[in-house]
């Protein structure tokens, strides 16, 4: 840095012609003056003074003619070339007020240069910069959209509570019927599949047979047909079922093709439920009686519904802004977004345990920026239409606003020495200031709320819904067939690759403040944490 001052020193302007660029580039031709070049030369051939390493002379102490010797003329001109350069361009952008992006690109070339520069003379250079980009809207008012609205389903409620009970219940043996549909069996099984669609051959399925295997006969457990199959069977009874895999199954040798299991049934028993009271739920939540239990899936469930419906109208007019918006994007905002998306993945994937470091090498990076850009510019162009709004409008935060929400955020920290205060600041700007461009937009747009889109669109849950999250049940453990190694590896094979996933949920009971309203951290300040906490990988 103080090199850097040094040689900026001179306080005479820069002599600076701008030009227009594609891609959002600046070009600027710079004129270094002679004392510039002067100055610079001799600075540099005392800094080596003061730095070289030669035989016989003491650190600092090397005379300038030995120095000149043992370096040469062409060395010490090119590193004074270097850091004039470098100087003079930093200078000319504070002068000229330009908001730069990224590092300077050299347009000149640099060898011609140097051939050029004499100590003492003035010397033009023309190096390129990205600045941000001139943004323009050609409407961003009077939308006329439709958006999706996301009903409350008060069934939820009666499912989470009927899964929670499942959970806890007991299996009571069957006598004198066959298996029905909610029934627990225990089986023995073996599955063939035809090598042609001819079905004149059959070869062993891998992993595709198990004994004294237990399984729930509900839907979407396993593949299509074999729970069926098993409905209506009697104990000691054996049958083959024909059934197809799906044509996305994730064993592409099996994916598509026919098969036969011979299955034999060992077991009936059927789940004895435990009754919904007050002492129930207070096994299961931290609530004290029925009552409460239920108001607060309901609000919950309600706020999610009224959450994904406000999701799918933001989507929608932002969807509505990016068409409108004529922007020439610099590529340094497109490669840091998607940096920035490559590091959310990164960090997901090691939440989950897995190292990433040794799942990224050079070629899994350059894949996924291929595949992120067209995520990422479209990210960047939603950035620059809503800022062009705000601008538009003179869309402004108050200070008191800002910090309400800095400390709210904050008091959600249990160590907070390692949090970039300023960072978390400006990040709380950017993510108010989008909330306030996002109301002015509903104000002063026209809105449809309709059952279902047409065609339908795609769109992911927001990050701010709140959801409950009541966990899955599956058969009690004491009963299940851990100690089956054929189960665990047959049930791979025959499970439902895509099968219906039901909504994962905490039960209330496993946070101690779950009567209490979850911080809502939006995606932008999600994005934070993984930029102060970055996650090591070969991205360069």
């Amino acid at each position: 840095m103080s090199k850097t001052k040094a040689l900026s020193k001179t306080k005479e302007p820069l002599k600076v012609a701008q030009e227009k660029l594609p891609g959002s580039r600046v070009g600027l031709t710079i004129e270094i003056s002679p004392e510039q070049s002067r100055e610079a030369y001799e600075q540099t051939v005392t800094q080596f003074m003061r730095s070289a390493q030669i035989p016989g002379f003491r650190r600092g102490k090397v005379p300038r003619q030995v120095v000149m010797q043992q370096l040469g003329t062409l060395q010490i001109k090119a590193k004074t070339l270097e850091d004039l350069v470098e100087s003079t361009f930093r200078d000319a952008l504070v002068q000229e007020k330009i908001d730069a992006l990224g590092n300077f690109q050299l347009v000149s070339d640099f060898e011609e240069l140097l051939t050029q520069f004499e100590p003492g003379a003035s010397i033009t250079y023309v190096a390129s910069i990205e600045v941000p980009p001139e943004a323009t809207l050609k409407r961003y008012t009077d939308f006329k959209l439709k958006a999706e609205e996301v009903k409350y389903d008060p069934t939820q409620v009666d499912r989470v509570i009927d899964e929670q009970r499942s959970t806890r219940s007991t299996l009571v043996p069957v006598e004198g019927r066959a298996a029905e549909a909610g029934d627990v069996v225990q089986i023995d099984f073996s599955g063939q599949y035809f090598l042609s669609d001819d079905k004149t051959e059959l070869t062993e399925i891998p992993g595709g047979s198990a004994t004294d295997f237990q399984v729930e006969l509900s839907e979407g457990q396993f593949i299509p047909g074999f729970i069926d199959g098993i409905v209506g069977m009697s104990p000691d009874e054996s049958k083959e079922v024909e059934l197809e895999f799906p044509d996305d199954y994730s064993q592409e040798d099996l994916a598509g093709k026919s098969a036969v299991f011979s299955i034999t049934l060992k077991d009936i028993k059927t789940k004895e439920l435990p009754e919904v009271n007050d002492e129930f739920v207070q096994e299961i939540s931290e609530f004290k009686t029925v009552a409460e239990l239920r108001e607060f899936l309901e609000e919950r469930y309600q706020k999610e519904a009224q959450d994904k419906t406000d999701f799918n109208v933001q989507a929608a007019l932002l969807d509505a802004l990016v068409e409108e918006i004529e922007v020439e994007l610099p590529e340094v905002m497109v490669t840091n977004e998607v940096s920035f998306l490559i590091n959310q993945m990164a960090q997901r994937l090691q939440s989950q345990g897995i190292d990433v470091n040794k799942l990224f090498n050079r070629d899994s990076i350059a894949g996924l920026k291929d595949r992120y850009r067209d995520e990422a510019v479209v990210r960047v162009r939603r950035t620059l239409a809503l800022a062009t709004v705000a601008q538009l409008e003179s869309l402004e935060l108050q200070s008191e606003e800002v910090e309400a929400r800095f400390q709210e955020l904050m008091g959600q920290f249990k160590n907070d020495r390692d949090i970039d205060r300023d960072r978390l600041r400006e990040v709380i700007e950017e993510e108010l200031l989008q909330q306030k461009v996002i109301t002015w937009l509903k104000e002063h747009s026209e809105i449809t709320l309709v059952e279902k889109l047409d065609p339908p669109e795609e769109t992911t849950t927001p990050a701010t819904a709140a959801t409950v999250d009541v966990a899955a049940t599956t058969v009690a453990a004491e009963e299940t067939s851990a100690d089956n190694p054929d189960a665990e590896q047959a049930t791979e094979t025959i499970a439902a690759e895509k099968k219906p996933r039901r909504s994962r949920t905490t039960k209330p009971k496993a946070d101690s403040d779950s009567k209490k309203e979850k911080l809502n951290l939006t995606p932008m300040l999600i994005c934070l944490f993984l930029w102060e906490h970055p996650v090591g990988t070969e991205a360069d």
